[in-house]
């Protein structure tokens, strides 16, 4: 690897998001930080004065007194991680990669473009070579939704050794998924709301494309059905995730808990920072996985998975957690970029 760094600007870097993606990357060792864009209401002051911090870590110095930019296509970092909110994410990400830029996004708006990948990268890292398709001088490539990312981690190693047949989830979602500040007090606290908007067609959906193969010009999504059922709770952060699955070949648990806390990929066989030594982790204590034990598992990149047993109606179900945040969000994204940089996806920029 070249040793120095690559420059990247952070699009959206005043919201929730944003804010992980800087927490993230303060320290990176490939990746720093030179420009932070946000709305033109926030373009134009310090960072310290256009930001309402949350994060745990203090926000350090260096980023304090940067300006604020405009999400134009004028930043002199050519590569650039979006935080936007979908509202306008689409059109301005679409902006930069015509202007050669190379964005790595958190938003919805380019996920079912035919020639733009989907990835987790140690699911469908194949699916990088869509990009060489695309008309832009640069170059989108998403990050799936949070819920999306724990379930296909969890999925990938049954579909690729058993196949799937057909998939149930049902979700507890955390707070932080919503934003800052997100819901009320008044509507979360001692509740839950069985309704997040487009979270239910974002899970059916998203997991087939990634699951599926690379072809020519776009993706054959794989051929099983997913039904999902999102519910908010009131927990901070971790999405926990109820899945029953039908297998095409019969197995038993013992065989797919084997094959979870053996699965290594690309990014862990590459030694990507931000990599996950072990992407799954398996508990075989009945009351985990749980998001204030197990959330942070792996510096919040693993998925963590319990209680695997036989079920009356599909063949087995289990339980998962994942950050939605970390290895949902900002850090799922980050280790996209690792990915490219390691195949060479952000030389000569």
């Amino acid at each position: 690897m070249n040793n120095e760094k690559i420059s990247v600007a952070i699009l959206g870097a005043t919201g929730s998001v944003g804010q992980k993606f800087i927490e993230l990357l303060s320290d990176h060792p490939w990746f720093e930080i030179i420009e932070l864009a946000a709305s033109d209401r926030s373009a134009g002051k310090k960072y310290s004065e256009a930001v309402n911090w949350i994060m745990t870590t203090p926000l350090k110095e260096k980023y304090k007194n940067m300006i604020v930019q405009k999400c134009e296509p004028e930043l002199k970092a050519k590569v650039v991680f979006s935080a936007l909110d979908s509202s306008v994410a689409g059109e301005i990400e679409s902006t930069f990669a015509e202007n050669g830029y190379i964005v790595i996004s958190n938003a919805r708006n380019h996920r079912f473009d035919s020639d733009v990948p989907l990835m987790i990268p140690e699911v469908n890292y194949d699916h990088l070579k869509l990009i060489r398709k695309q008309k832009h001088k640069g170059a989108i490539v998403t990050n799936p939704n949070c819920s999306t990312i724990g379930l296909t981690l969890a999925l990938k190693p049954l579909y690729d050794n058993f196949g799937i047949d057909a998939v149930n989830v049902v979700t507890m979602q955390a707070v932080s998924g919503a934003g800052y500040p997100g819901l009320s007090s008044m509507d979360i606290y001692d509740n839950v709301i069985p309704f997040i908007s487009g979270e239910e067609k974002k899970m059916e959906s998203e997991p087939l494309k990634i699951l599926g193969s690379a072809k020519d010009n776009s993706i054959e999504n794989a051929a099983f059905k997913i039904s999902a059922q999102c519910n908010r709770v009131a927990v901070i952060d971790g999405h926990t995730e109820c899945v029953q699955v039908n297998l095409k070949s019969k197995t038993k648990p013992e065989e797919i808990i084997n094959i979870w806390q053996n699965y290594k990929s690309i990014p862990q066989h590459l030694n990507l920072p931000t990599a996950p030594e072990r992407p799954i982790v398996y508990f075989y204590e009945e009351k985990y996985p749980q998001p204030k034990l197990h959330r942070n598992i792996e510096k919040g990149m693993a998925v963590s998975i319990g209680r695997l047993r036989e079920d009356p109606l599909f063949d087995f179900k289990f339980v998962i957690h994942s950050h939605n945040t970390v290895r949902g969000a900002a850090g799922g994204t980050i280790l996209i970029a690792e990915l490219m940089k390691a195949h060479g996806y952000l030389d000569n920029l």
